[in-house]
C-alpha cells in the first residue's frame, strides 16, 4: 500500500459545529413541534437541492420557512452561530507539519467559503470541496473523484474521515481508507493506525 499523503475531513460534525439546543429554543421561541424545521431542511429532495447548487442556501431557507408557515423561524434557525473545533484544528496542523496534505470535502451551499472565511479556516486546509460547487454529493462515488483527480492522488493516498457512516460509502467503494469520526482521539488513534505520525 502506497503511504498516506493526504486527510479528507468532512466539514459540519467534525471541523466545524452548531449548537443542538439552539435549534430547540428557536423552535420553542415560535411554538414549533420539536424537530419541525430540520425535518424540513434535511428533506432529501430539498436538501439535495441546495448541496447540489441547484438553489441557493437563500432560497432553501425560504422555502423551509413557507412549509413550516413561519418565515421569521426559518431565518433565525439560517443564522445559527457555529464553531471550529479547535482540538481538530490542532490535529490539523500537525498533519501538515508532517508534510500531510489536507482538505475537505462537505455537502455544503453557496455560502460555504464566507462560512469558512469567517472561522478563518481556509488557510488551514488546501482545497474545500464543496457539494454545491462540483455538483456531487457523498456518498456518491463521482465526488470523492473528483477529489482525487484534482489532488492528483490515488485512493489509497487519501484518508478520508466523516461523523456519518453512510457517507463513508463512496470513498470505500474507490478503496480509500476511511474512519467514522466520533471524536478527535479516535480519529487520531485510527491515523496512527495508518501509518501517520500524529
Amino acid at each position: 500500500m502506497p503511504p498516506i499523503r493526504a486527510v479528507l475531513f468532512d466539514l459540519d460534525g467534525v471541523v466545524r459545529h452548531f449548537d443542538p439546543e439552539n435549534v430547540a429554543r428557536i423552535e420553542n421561541q415560535h411554538g414549533l413541534a420539536t424537530g419541525a424545521i430540520e425535518a424540513v431542511a434535511f428533506a432529501p429532495h430539498l436538501l439535495e437541492q441546495v448541496t447540489t447548487g441547484r438553489i441557493s442556501r437563500r432560497e432553501w431557507v425560504r422555502r423551509i420557512g413557507i412549509v413550516i408557515g413561519n418565515a421569521v423561524a426559518a431565518e433565525d434557525w439560517g443564522r445559527q452561530p457555529f464553531h471550529a473545533d479547535q482540538q481538530l484544528l490542532g490535529l490539523v496542523d500537525e498533519l501538515r507539519a508532517h508534510g500531510i496534505r489536507t482538505a475537505i470535502l462537505t455537502n455544503g451551499t453557496d455560502t460555504i467559503p464566507a462560512e469558512l472565511a469567517s472561522l478563518d479556516l481556509t488557510d488551514r486546509f488546501e482545497a474545500v470541496f464543496n457539494s454545491a460547487e462540483i455538483g456531487w454529493t457523498k456518498p456518491d462515488v463521482r465526488a470523492f473523484q473528483h477529489v482525487l483527480d484534482r489532488m492528483q492522488l490515488a485512493p489509497a493516498e487519501v484518508f478520508f474521515t466523516d461523523d456519518s457512516v453512510s457517507k463513508l460509502a463512496g470513498a470505500t467503494t474507490l478503496g480509500m481508507p476511511t474512519h467514522h469520526f466520533t471524536g478527535v482521539d479516535g480519529l487520531r488513534e485510527a491515523l496512527r493506525s495508518a501509518g501517520i505520525p500524529v
